[in-house]
């Protein structure tokens, strides 16, 4: 298991953004957490799910043990992700439910 981030230096808002992916979403959010980060910022409904993060904040990651990532490989990772939060989806959809609720 991995987090990763890469080096897009995406100008926005006056700083430059970079992604975080990891190869299952409770490691990224864990990650994340311990970045700092709101699960909330979490960009689900992207193309590729992932956290967008500030050069200072990828770098707290890569100290923290984060891999420098190639753009193959975060989105392979996305990919994952992405399919992950599918059947996290779709389990949820497939729960019994009561008057078009779902039960827990």
């Amino acid at each position: 298991m991995a987090v990763y981030v890469d080096d897009e230096l995406i100008p926005w808002r006056g700083k430059l953004w970079c992604h975080l992916v990891a190869d299952t979403l409770p490691e990224l959010h864990a990650f994340a957490r311990k970045l700092g980060l709101r699960q909330t910022w979490f960009q689900a409904s992207a193309v590729y799910p992932h956290y967008d993060v500030t050069i200072s904040v990828r770098d707290r990651a890569l100290a923290m043990g984060a891999c420098m990532g190639d753009r193959q490989t975060i989105i392979a990772c996305a990919k994952l992700l992405k399919y992950e939060l599918k059947s996290e989806s779709n389990l949820w959809h497939s729960l019994p439910s009561k008057e078009g609720r779902a039960v827990i």
